[in-house]
């Protein structure tokens, strides 16, 4: 069954859509553990779980775009960074983590616009890595589990956030010893 052409790129669209919908529902009571913290709970799994989604449609009926190489790493980084910002603003996660995560964030993401002309910078393994970790990280923390199953769950929370941030970290630079290389081998082609 052949599918829109389109379709893996309007699915990534809608994910950035619902990010700003995820953050009003998350703050909008001020991060209480009802109702609303639940349903920003539930918005942010279902949109993060829509990344798997758009890339396996491309993939699977060879309709890889390059808008799609650059809008879908957009759209994981706009819904992720919501969750760090708006966990920050609730003082559940500490500003220092926000900023070293949106600081890569925003640095790999204008350089990838800065050399769209050149080349597209798609997503490398490591990055993928990291953003199903920080997936499972702000799930958990977005989560109110702690009502459910006790404080235990924040020692949880901590550890995921924690391998979330290294993996951060370490694809950040993964992605700048790439382009360095990259570079190099293009000076040497030319």
């Amino acid at each position: 069954m052949a599918i829109p052409r389109q379709l893996p790129n309007a699915i990534t669209i809608v994910r950035i859509l619902c990010a700003p919908v995820f953050l009003w529902l998350l703050l909008t009571d001020a991060g209480a553990d009802e109702a609303l913290r639940w349903w920003a709970a539930g918005l942010f799994i279902l949109a993060i779980a829509t990344d798997g989604i758009d890339g396996h449609l491309a993939r699977r009926h060879d309709i890889i775009t390059d808008l799609g190489k650059l809008l879908d790493p957009i759209a994981d980084k706009v819904l992720t960074g919501l969750a760090f910002v708006g966990l920050s603003i609730l003082a559940e996660l500490p500003w220092w983590v926000t900023i070293v995560v949106l600081v890569r964030e925003i640095g790999l993401t204008v350089y990838r616009l800065l050399v769209v002309s050149d080349h597209v910078l798609a997503a490398a393994w490591m990055g993928k890595v990291k953003t199903v970790a920080q997936a499972i990280a702000l799930s958990l923390a977005l989560l109110p589990l702690w009502t459910l199953v006790g404080e235990w769950i924040w020692w949880l929370n901590g550890v995921t956030m924690t391998v979330a941030v290294v993996l951060t970290l370490a694809s950040g630079l993964d992605y700048v010893v790439t382009e360095v290389r990259g570079a190099r081998a293009r000076r040497r082609a030319a």
